[in-house]
C-alpha cells in the first residue's frame, strides 16, 4: 500500500486572539477616526459614515482619513508593520477613542 503525505491547506494559526476593547456607552464627546486601505470607494463612504454618524451623535469628532497615514496592504511584511506604527501614532496624536477601519467590500 502506497502513502501519500497531505499539506492542509489552512494553515497553522499565526497570530494570537485578543481581547477586543470594551464597547463605548456612547461616541457623543468621543473623537472617532477613520483608517482606510485605499480599497473599495472609502473617498465615497466615508463621508456617508461621517454624516450618519453626526446625525446619530451631534457632539461625535470625527478625524476624517485623510488626516491618518494609509493603512496599505502592498509592499513588505516590515513595510506594513512601519505603516501600523505610523497609524498607532497618528491615533494617539489625534486621541482616537475609536476607529472605523478599512472598508469591506
Amino acid at each position: 500500500m502506497e502513502s501519500q503525505a497531505v499539506i492542509s491547506p489552512t494553515g497553522g494559526e499565526s497570530v494570537q486572539q485578543k481581547n477586543l476593547a470594551k464597547r463605548l456607552d456612547t461616541l457623543n464627546g468621543k473623537t472617532v477616526c477613520e483608517v482606510w486601505n485605499e480599497d473599495f470607494k472609502g473617498d465615497i463612504m466615508f463621508p456617508i459614515y461621517r454624516e450618519l454618524l453626526k446625525e446619530r451623535f451631534p457632539d461625535v469628532k470625527i478625524v476624517p482619513y485623510t488626516e491618518l497615514p494609509y493603512a496599505s496592504l502592498k509592499g513588505t511584511p516590515s513595510y506594513q508593520r512601519q505603516v501600523l506604527q505610523q497609524i498607532i501614532a497618528g491615533l494617539k496624536e489625534k486621541g482616537a477613542d475609536a476607529v472605523i477601519s478599512g472598508n469591506g467590500g
